[in-house]
C-alpha cells in the first residue's frame, strides 16, 4: 500500500527509498532489457507515479549525459529535497513531468521550479499542471475521477504520454 504522506524519515523506507534504492532497480531493469534480442535497447522508456515518479526523476538525475532510458514520464513525483538527488536534471533526453495544480500530497511548486531549472540547463522537459487536479488524477476508481478536474486530466495526460512514447519510439 506504499508509505503515507511525510514519511520520508521512517527507517523502513530505506530499503525501497526513491533516491538511492528504486533508481538502481531502474538501471538493472534498463540493463537486463537491452541484453535482450526482442527488445530495441535505444528506446526503453522509463515511466513512474508519485514515489516512482521521484524515483523516475532520480534516474534521469543519475543518468545525466550518459545513454540510458530514451526518456521520461513522471507523474506526480515530489520534487522537494527529501524526494530528489538535486534540484535539477541535466540529461539530452525528454522528460515529461504531469501532475495536477491542486495536488494535495505533494508540492506543484516544487515541481514547477525544478523544471525551469533543468529546461534553463537544455533539458528538454515539459511539463504540464492540470488545473484543479489531485494527487493520483488519472486513478480510474470513482473517488478520483468524481472530481471533474481529475477526469480531464486523465484524458489529457494519457493522450499526452502517449503521443510523447509514439513521437519518441521512432
Amino acid at each position: 500500500h506504499g508509505f503515507g504522506r511525510f514519511t520520508h524519515n521512517d527507517p523502513d523506507r530505506e530499503s525501497v527509498n526513491e533516491l538511492t534504492v528504486r533508481p538502481l532497480d531502474a538501471e538493472g531493469a534498463l540493463t537486463y532489457l537491452r541484453s535482450r534480442g526482442d527488445v530495441v535497447g535505444a528506446h526503453v522508456f522509463l515511466q513512474g507515479w508519485s514515489n516512482g515518479g521521484s524515483t523516475t526523476l532520480n534516474t534521469m538525475i543519475r543518468q545525466g549525459n550518459q545513454p540510458g532510458f530514451r526518456a521520461a514520464l513522471a507523474f506526480y513525483p515530489g520534487c522537494g529535497r527529501e524526494a530528489l538527488l538535486d534540484y535539477k536534471v541535466r540529461t539530452p533526453m525528454p522528460i515529461l513531468l504531469q501532475m495536477g495544480d491542486a495536488d494535495e500530497e505533494v508540492n506543484p511548486e516544487y515541481c514547477a521550479h525544478f523544471a525551469q531549472r533543468s529546461q534553463a540547463l537544455g533539458t528538454r522537459m515539459e511539463s504540464i499542471f492540470y488545473p484543479g487536479a489531485t494527487h493520483d488524477f488519472d486513478d480510474p476508481g470513482m473517488k478520483h475521477q468524481d472530481n471533474p478536474a481529475n477526469a480531464a486530466a486523465k484524458a489529457a495526460a494519457m493522450a499526452k504520454a502517449a503521443a510523447m512514447i509514439d513521437n519518441y519510439a521512432r
